[in-house]
């Protein structure tokens, strides 16, 4: 999965598809009830139907094209009459109070990477980008999961940033490769490259300094995310808990790895990924 897509990033059609068996996602959404379980899985195939027309939709007008009408099929939804590709809405949106402007800020997420590629974005562009294409996420996870509202949207503004800068360290060169570049301008302006480009920015000798800082950030909102975790009923955390620990393996790992070329795909061991699921699954 590049950078551009949410953790949770799936496929539609008339029914849920399901995440990749053995995917931290898969293995989150297992430890939900039913009605949780089924209700995420369609949330799921809304963002990765999105994303695929953000990533993979055709010429640019062609995706906005179509993003407008995942727009207009949301307000739909909201309206009363949904057409059939956001029915498996309808009920988890009346279950478990899902708001609009959360699905409306993934589409509107999913629009940044398809009306251009994004190449070192200001901080607060980042920022924007992450809170709609994984906070917004959060904020439809943690209604189901339910968790208490006030501290269900803190979880989700941190964790969702922590999932997503660690999507953005693990995949810098694929990212490179479709023209995009989601480390921040104001870190390269520190290192003294002014005008990046995905090519001059990773083969700057001091990239490390910028992908660190990155990383620090990542790590305060771990921080961040368990102590809300462990303030909340562990009940309605099980799955988030899960989700911050894998995704905090692949942290650890790209950081372990450096940021020297050539750098390998990083991919935390079977052994490491089952000690989370038993820990955070079971107990």
């Amino acid at each position: 999965m590049s950078a551009t897509a949410s953790p949770i990033a799936g496929e539609t059609a008339e029914a849920p598809a399901l995440p990749a068996a053995g995917s931290s996602f898969y293995t989150a959404m297992r430890l939900l009830p039913k009605e949780r379980r089924e209700a995420m899985y369609a949330v799921y195939a809304f963002c990765r139907s999105v994303d695929d027309v953000a990533d993979d939709g055709g010429a640019r007008e062609v995706r906005a094209a179509e993003l407008d009408r995942w727009r207009a099929d949301i307000d739909a939804l909201y309206a009363g009459h949904p057409p059939p590709r956001v029915k498996p809405l309808e009920e988890p949106m009346r279950r478990f109070g899902l708001k609009r402007e959360d699905f409306q800020a993934v589409i509107d997420g999913m629009a940044m990477d398809a009306e251009e590629d994004i190449v070192a974005p200001s901080e607060a562009k980042l920022d924007l980008y992450c809170d709609r294409v994984a906070s917004a996420v959060g904020r439809l996870s943690v209604r189901i999961f339910g968790m208490p509202e006030a501290d269900g949207i803190r979880l989700a503004w941190h964790q969702g940033r922590a999932l997503q800068l660690t999507n953005i360290l693990r995949d810098i060169d694929e990212d490179a490769t479709r023209g995009r570049l989601y480390l921040p301008m104001e870190k390269f302006h520190k290192i003294g490259l002014m005008t990046p480009t995905p090519q001059s920015a990773l083969a700057h000798p001091r990239l490390g300094e910028v992908c660190a800082a990155v990383a620090a950030e990542a790590e305060e909102h771990y921080r961040q995310t368990w102590a809300i975790i462990q303030r909340s009923p562990r009940q309605a955390t099980k799955a988030a808990r899960l989700m911050a620990a894998a995704y905090r393996l692949y942290l650890d790992a790209v950081v372990k790895r450096g940021w020297a070329a050539p750098r390998a795909r990083v991919k935390p061991g079977k052994l490491s990924l089952l000690l989370v699921a038993l820990r955070h699954g079971i107990f």
